[in-house]
Formats: C-alpha cells, sequence, structure tokens
C-alpha cells in the first residue's frame, strides 16, 4: 500500500501569488496579476482535463519565476497524478522547503518518496506533517499506512489510535487499527476493535481480517468460520484462497479437496489455488489426482524448478505403473540436466511398479546425470546403488551406497542395502555392523511421505499473497 496525495492546491494558491507578488518577488517581466492569470489559467485547464496544457503552462512559470512554492508544489503534484514521481520529486522537495511549516507539502512529499520505495525518508516527512499538523485524521491515517508497510505495527496502531479520536467510528480506520494491533501481536485488542464495528459479521474485510486474528489466537475453528464468512459474502479470489488454505494449514485433507476443488473451478487461472489443489490431494494420499495438477503448472512454467520438485515428490509417491502427468517431469529432467533431485525424481518414478528395461535403461541415464550434477545427493546415490543390486551387480552396488550414507549418514534404507552388498561379497562382519544401524535409524527416522507432505504444505503456505 502505497501512500496517497492530498488535494492539490487551488483558490489559496492564487491569494499567496498575489501576497508573493505584492512582497516585490515579481521579476521585471511579469506582473503579479500577470503570475495570477497564468497560474489560474494552468489549474483550468487541469480541471478541464487538459494536462497537456496545465503542464506547459506551469513549467513556463517554474523556469521563469524558480521558488515559487505554490507553482513548484501544483506542477510536481501534476506529475505525481501521473505516476511520473521521479519528475514530481524535485519539485516538491524544493515546495517543502520553500514551505516548511506546510504539512500537506511535507505530506505529499512523503507521497512521492513512498511510490519510489525511499520508505525511511517518506516516513520521515509523514511523520513532519503530522508535528505540524496532528489534528490532521488524514495525516495520521496516512502515517499509520507508511508505518505498517514499512514493518512497523506498533507505530502505526498508536498512528491509528489517534486518528480514531479525530474520526470516532470510522470504518476503514478500525479495520487498519486492527490490522495493526494484530500484526504488533495485540492479539485481544484487535480482534475487539474488529467485533467494535457496527455489522461486523456483514462485512467480508472484517471477517477475512477476524480469520487472521483468530488464526494467530491458535483458534481454529473460529479462523476457519470467519474466513468461510468472508469467502460467502465476497468471493473474491483472496478470500476464497484464504478459506480453502485454513483446510491445509491444518491437514485436514478431505476438506481441503472439496474446497480447493471448488475455488479452482471458480478462478481456474490462480496459481495458488492450483498449488493449493495439488496439495490437499497429495495429503489425502490421492497421488494419482495430485501429479497431474502439479504437472499443468509445470507444463505452463516448463523452467519453474519448484513446480519440478512438487510433481517429483508425488510422482514418487506413485506406486502403481500408470503414473499420470509424470511424463512432463521426465521431459523436465532430459532437458534440465543440472537439476539432479528432478532427474532422481525422474528416475525414482520410472522405476516404479513393473519397469522395462527400457525404463530402466532411461532411470540409469538419469541417475549417472544426477549424480554427475550432484555427486552429494544421497537420493541419487542410494537409487545408482538399488540399480546395481537389481541386476545383481553387489560388488558395484557397494561405492554409491557408501556415497550415499557419507551424504547422509542417517539414511537407513542406504545402511540397510550397504549391508546386503557387504554380505554378498563376503564382508560379514561390516555386514553386521551395517544392519545394527539400519535397525537404530529405522525407529528414528519419522515416514517419508508425512516429510514431503510437510514441504509440500509449507511451500504452499508461503506462498506471496
Amino acid at each position: 500500500m502505497k501512500v496517497e496525495f492530498l488535494l492539490p492546491l487551488c483558490a489559496p494558491a492564487l491569494i499567496a501569488l498575489a501576497a508573493w507578488g505584492a512582497e516585490g518577488q515579481t521579476s521585471p517581466q511579469a506582473s503579479p496579476a500577470s503570475l495570477q492569470a497564468d497560474f489560474q489559467a494552468a489549474m483550468a485547464a487541469e480541471d478541464a482535463g487538459n494536462l497537456a496544457r496545465a503542464e506547459a503552462i506551469l513549467t513556463n512559470l517554474h523556469k521563469k519565476h524558480p521558488g515559487i512554492f505554490e507553482v513548484d508544489e501544483s506542477l510536481g503534484l501534476l506529475y505525481a497524478g501521473q505516476e511520473k514521481f521521479s519528475d514530481a520529486l524535485p519539485l516538491l522537495s524544493a515546495a517543502a522547503k520553500e514551505r516548511p511549516g506546510s504539512d500537506v507539502a511535507h505530506a505529499n512529499l512523503g507521497a512521492v518518496l513512498s511510490h519510489l520505495s525511499r520508505d525511511s525518508k517518506a516516513l520521515k516527512e509523514l511523520a513532519r506533517a503530522v508535528q505540524l499538523n496532528p489534528k490532521s485524521a488524514a495525516l495520521q491515517q496516512k502515517l499509520g499506512e507508511l508505518l505498517l508497510e514499512a514493518h512497523q505495527p506498533e507505530r502505526a496502531a498508536q498512528a491509528f489510535t489517534a486518528a480514531l479520536e479525530l474520526a470516532p467510528g470510522d470504518r476503514d480506520l478500525t479495520l487498519a487499527q486492527a490490522r495493526a494491533l494484530c500484526d504488533a501481536g495485540h492479539i485481544d485488542r484487535a480482534r475487539a476493535a474488529v467485533l467494535s464495528l457496527n455489522g461486523a459479521a456483514d462485512s467480508a474485510a472484517a471477517q477475512a481480517l477476524l480469520g487472521e486474528i483468530e488464526e494467530k489466537a491458535g483458534n481454529f475453528k473460529q479462523a476457519l468460520d470467519a474466513r468461510l464468512r468472508a469467502s460467502y459474502l465476497d468471493p473474491t479470489e483472496e478470500n476464497v484462497w484464504q478459506a480453502s488454505a485454513e483446510f491445509l494449514h491444518h491437514w485436514t485433507f478431505e476438506a481441503a479437496v472439496r474446497a480447493f476443488d471448488a475455488a479452482v473451478a471458480k478462478y481456474p487461472q490462480s496459481v495458488r489455488l492450483r498449488l493449493g489443489l495439488g496439495a490437499a490431494y497429495f495429503g489425502n494420499a490421492q497421488y494419482a489426482q495430485a501429479a497431474p495438477v502439479f504437472a499443468g503448472l509445470l507444463k505452463a512454467e516448463p523452467g519453474n524448478a519448484a513446480y519440478a520438485d512438487l510433481l517429483g515428490i508425488a510422482c514418487t509417491a506413485l506406486l502403481q505403473d500408470e503414473k499420470p502427468g509424470c511424463d512432463v517431469l521426465i521431459a523436465y529432467a532430459l532437458a534440465h540436466p543440472g537439476d539432479a533431485k528432478a532427474a532422481t525424481n525422474a528416475a525414482i518414478s520410472l522405476l516404479g511398479g513393473e519397469a522395462t528395461d527400457e525404463q530402466k535403461q532411461l532411470a540409469r541415464t538419469l541417475l549417472e546425470k544426477a549424480a554427475k550434477a550432484d555427486p552429494r545427493l544421497a537420493e541419487a546415490q542410494f537409487r545408482i546403488g538399488l540399480l546395481k543390486q537389481t541386476s545383481a551387480d553387489w560388488a558395484g552396488s557397494i561405492p554409491p551406497l557408501e556415497a550415499a550414507i557419507k551424504a547422509k549418514p542417517d539414511y537407513a534404507q542406504a545402511h540397510y542395502r550397504l549391508a546386503l552388498a557387504y554380505w554378498r561379497t563376503g564382508r560379514k562382519q561390516e555386514g553386521q555392523a551395517e544392519m545394527e544401524l539400519q535397525k537404530k535409524l529405522s525407529h528414528e527416522q519419522a515416514d517419508e511421505l508425512d516429510k514431503r507432505l510437510r514441504q509440500i504444505t509449507i511451500f504452499h503456505v508461503q506462498l506471496p499473497e
């Protein structure tokens, strides 16, 4: 949220120009009356929507008579209104110096600085404006907005509270105050602020914020109820996403599938909703449904490594011969030989079920690419060793399995397979030691699918809003 501009100068500026001329500051070529007439013509042109004429007149006045606050402020605001913030900055900076006691000048300068992402300087100007005019609810509100954007919710809450004292009952200000209080960790006060609004139950904005507040308070049911209410009152993509994601965050996967399925039907182009649907399917153990969702995202963005990773997680969970969408992962892995993880996941997908000789050969090629791209990727080394063992190459399986354990010492399956290789090659004592390690580690390791589910869920939760 960027700070907006205050109203440009109009009638008071004409009076100021006349006073300026009366002080004898006009150039020899111009009289106060002509300056006032030109300025008035510029304002009339701007009011009529003829911005080019207004700009031409004001630019000419600025060149001929530098240092006039009204001209600099008006021309700066004209540029700002056209989003020419870099052009507006020097003019509004000059105006603030020419009239240091003007709260409007400092506020407008702060707004331009905010749009140019110079937040610390923008805050300084807005704070100065408030200092000059602390009784302005509009200035207090703008300061609060900028503080909130600058991740200073405590100070923002103070500014919004001050604004509310000047404009009690203002709906937008109350919600802004509640937002700041929530971000600052004052959950009870934030909740009370939202509930103090008349008709809060029928306000989508109030319910959406209440859902966030209850989520931070750890009240899952109340958070879900509020977010569902917000999505019912105003079914925007944002509100629908928040409500659907609430199920996913708390691993209520069957309900999450239903919610995201309906949401994607309503907003089929929403990437985060499609990601949520894929995650919900995966959490509900519907891997054959999850993989095509992630495959569709990867098809739309063929170079997206994150989507390839999510598709890989789904494809490696599929044990059946039919793996819908996993061909997209294989194509990605072949096209991106440097992505060792994708190549490994594609190989695992190929080897799952009853793999043909052709699939085994492709899997071997992919694993070799993965090991070359990242020799310390434990999973790739383990799968190379496992593939060698399926071909009865027990001695050949030892080096990659040892490499897998070196990269990941707690890899229980690798210890088990290495134990078998040692036994088959006559190294009984070493085999026994590896088997003992495997038994110990297998009790300590979490379920792999559970870990992958957390990975998918965390990725979804961290999506930008």
